[in-house]
């Protein structure tokens, strides 16, 4: 099967200056992958890391190694092959309590193993095989399974790749109106990555000086501000973003009762038109009917003085009728 990972997490990595023997070197940027590999042909264990391509720890683990927790979130162990020690900044005590478990476990691991080992060489093996053997583990020892780990890496830059792929996609969908808000928000993320890192490389030589532990605790305190900042910057963002989805539908409405008022404005000057119409119409007719009364009331009076004469015909006829 070659060599597996049977266990990763994530920490800063650091080595010990060769030239002081005292002060830690940083060797990542920033927290990388570090995991236990297992290979099942040879029953080593192994600690590996890569920063890109490049191998910043390497360290076989054998029955004389030691894990020392130095302070709640650091932790260094001794590779005398290598010839320097190793130092891991970790996110929380117990990220930290668990890599040490693991380390623990697999340095059995590695005893039981080599225990087998001689006991099986002491029984078919000569003096001179045995020594043959010996040095053929210990230059096994530093045969890794170069495939395995540059499957798994690559996975890993995969899934890296893919996760910036969208943390830029989300980047780009921000609006220019909280454009300003964003920047001050990265401004602080790049401090707070940078005053974890400061942290993380004081708590090497946290117990070393009092001094350090007090700028330790102060920036603590000013990450903590930060984070506090952070969280007050993203609601205020996701408000803004609010007030600008409020805005658009404000907008949308003042733009649609525009749109109606200037329609109710068309209709009222068309019913105005209307009305004047109308009123033009209600005039005339009304002049048209008093002209008809006063036609019809001279009408009347005329047929009147016809009726009148046609009496006084009517009368005198009668009287004639009456006189013949």
């Amino acid at each position: 099967m070659g060599e597996q990972p049977i266990f990763s997490t994530r920490a800063h990595v650091f080595q010990i200056d060769p030239n002081t023997k005292k002060n830690w070197v940083p060797t990542s940027k920033h927290a990388v992958t570090v995991s236990y590999f297992y290979d099942s042909t040879r029953n080593v264990y192994r600690i590996i890391s890569l920063d890109g391509s490049k191998a910043i720890i390497n360290s076989t683990i054998t029955p004389n190694m030691t894990f020392t927790k130095t302070s709640q979130k650091f932790g260094q162990w001794a590779d005398s092959r290598a010839n320097t020690v190793y130092g891991l900044g970790f996110s929380s005590e117990h990220h930290l309590s668990k890599f040490a478990e693991k380390f623990q476990e697999f340095k059995e691991a590695a005893r039981l193993a080599k225990e087998k080992s001689q006991e099986k060489m002491e029984l078919t093996s000569t003096p001179s095989q045995h020594l043959a053997t010996t040095l053929l583990l210990s230059v096994s020892e530093f045969d890794y399974s170069s495939s395995a780990i540059s499957k798994h890496w690559e996975a890993e830059l995969a899934t890296l790749k893919g996760n910036n792929a969208k943390l830029t996609a989300a980047l780009l969908e921000s609006t220019a109106n909280v454009k300003q808000w964003k920047q001050q928000l990265a401004a602080y993320q790049e401090e707070a990555e940078r005053l974890h890192k400061r942290v993380t490389e004081l708590e090497c030589v946290s117990s070393q000086a009092n001094a350090v532990h007090t700028h330790k605790t102060e920036l603590n305190q000013t990450i903590q501000e930060l984070e506090e900042t952070l969280k007050v910057k993203e609601e205020e963002i996701e408000r803004l973003k609010q007030e600008i989805d409020n805005a658009r539908e404000l907008q949308e409405q003042r733009d649609s009762l525009t749109q109606k008022l200037q329609e109710v404005e068309i209709r009222n000057k068309d019913l105005e038109g209307q009305l004047s119409d109308l009123e033009q119409r209600l005039e005339k007719s009304q002049n048209e009917q008093e002209a008809f009364r006063n036609n019809l009331k001279t009408l009347l009076e005329i047929l009147d003085g016809k009726i009148f004469e046609l009496t006084e015909l009517r009368d005198n006829l009668a009287k004639l009728l009456e006189c013949s």
